[in-house]
């Protein structure tokens, strides 16, 4: 949901918060006319900014989009990248989900054990509290898979490529719920992007209830590539040092530089291991 105009209507745009936000009780088909009378059509699409006026227009671009979009990249959408905003749906019906995905599904015990499991096995070992730097020479491998972020790998030769990442504000409330979904987000008001209320989202069942808070912010921890022309071309210096560098592979968010859902990090890494083993074989034969 998103907390707009003083009340929660949900996000992405849907059929929904068209009426709840307008006061109508449009249809789908009245909805796609409404929605296009609004629409400021735009012949080349560059920038975030081009794709939601090209399909919701001014008014609903700053309730929903603009306002965001700013506190999480500290950038104008018109700075941005078509894709940033591209990854947003608007629907002319009901749907309120963000995936379409006919399996949705948070993992049974959640994504701890998932990992503890995953790492379990006796050909891994981790060390946490490490700087890759410290230990490259020191760990014999004949393959390298790396993961974090590209430009620090080459020691920046060509500059840092810039992320941003999100200061987390946890609070446990002595309550049965805070909200009423387990996200609200808020694309004008607040310094945080969105509250989240987990048990919403696992299912618990406790007197009390814990919610964070997401502050976007340019320091701490890499978490999102922001996607510039002028940032894409920094990174295209690293992708061919990288394409250059025998035996190291890079991929997920930070090692390709792409803002990347969980699933196409999943289906990268997958594609990855396929690559490598057929790589593999191709040598052994």
């Amino acid at each position: 949901m998103g907390s707009v105009d003083g009340q929660l209507v949900p996000i992405p745009i849907n059929l929904t918060t068209i009426n709840k936000l307008y006061g109508k009780n449009l249809t789908s088909d009245e909805v796609v006319d409404f929605l296009a009378s609004k629409a400021e059509a735009r012949k080349i699409v560059l920038t975030s900014e081009d794709v939601v006026l090209n399909v919701v227009g001014k008014e609903l671009y700053e309730k929903f989009f603009r306002g965001y979009t700013k506190k999480q990249w500290d950038l104008d959408p018109s700075e941005l990248d078509a894709s940033v905003t591209a990854r947003v749906p608007t629907r002319t019906n009901s749907d309120d989900r963000y995936f379409t995905d006919t399996l949705q599904a948070m993992p049974k015990n959640g994504y701890t054990e998932m990992f503890q499991r995953m790492l379990s096995h006796e050909n891994i070992h981790i060390m946490l509290n490490t700087n890759y730097k410290d230990i490259e020479g020191i760990i014999p491998h004949k393959k390298l898979i790396y993961t974090g972020p590209i430009d620090g790998y080459f020691d920046y030769q060509f500059g840092k490529l810039p992320y941003r990442s999100i200061d987390f504000k946890f609070e446990t409330l002595d309550q049965e719920n805070y909200q009423e979904t387990g996200t609200i987000n808020y694309p004008t008001s607040n310094l945080y992007t969105r509250i989240t209320e987990f048990k919403h989202l696992t299912g618990q069942k406790h007197h009390k209830t814990a919610i964070v808070y997401e502050y976007p912010t340019a320091e701490g921890d890499p978490y999102y590539p922001i996607p510039r022309k002028e940032n894409q071309e920094v990174y295209n210096q690293y992708k061919k040092l990288a394409e250059e560098t025998p035996d190291v592979y890079f991929t997920g968010r930070l090692g390709t530089y792409k803002y990347y859902n969980m699933d196409q990090v999943v289906a990268q890494s997958l594609a990855l291991f396929r690559k490598i083993i057929k790589e593999e074989n191709a040598v052994q034969q």
